[in-house]
């Protein structure tokens, strides 16, 4: 008698908690974005240039190292930080610099941002600066796109194609 109880209550339980599962995983009803809303996303893990230029040993400063750590060139580890710029339709919505990663401030700088828009036509103009230099902006781009409600536009930086990239 007291082993039926157990497992009638065990099966009580489990049934209620898979019921309690299944109402919580369809209601409420979720929609990442409005019907009339398109979805841009800002990505890119990207190393700036270097700060200081690359220089040659001269003949005492390698004659001061050990034999095995002699090299021709001293490079500094340091990079420049990343600014990025963006516009949409000429309303500026992004304006920021990304350190670079790391204790030696070395590594890449990584940027990601989500923007939601109504869904149609939108001017996009991204400016993209990875030099120390003051007035260089690296990369540039400037398109026209049609965004569809629901759609996710990605912007990402890959210097293999060219810059700028849209997916």
């Amino acid at each position: 008698m007291n082993r039926a109880l157990n497992w009638t209550g065990q099966a009580l339980l489990y049934g209620s908690f898979a019921l309690a599962l299944g109402l919580f995983s369809r209601w409420p009803v979720y929609h990442p974005l409005a019907a009339d809303m398109a979805q841009i996303k800002v990505s890119f893990i990207h190393h700036g240039a270097r700060l200081a230029e690359c220089r040659a040993y001269t003949a005492e400063e390698q004659a001061k190292m050990a034999p095995n750590m002699r090299r021709s060139m001293q490079c500094g580890r340091e990079r420049a930080p990343v600014h990025i710029e963006m516009d949409i339709d000429g309303q500026p919505v992004i304006n920021q610099s990304v350190a670079p990663a790391g204790l030696s401030r070395d590594g890449a700088s990584t940027f990601y941002r989500r923007l939601d828009v109504t869904a149609g036509e939108h001017r996009i103009a991204v400016r993209f600066k990875d030099s120390p230099k003051a007035d260089a902006t690296t990369y540039q781009f400037d398109q026209t796109v049609q965004l569809r409600p629901a759609q996710v536009l990605v912007i990402d930086f890959n210097p293999d194609k060219g810059g700028i990239a849209l997916q």
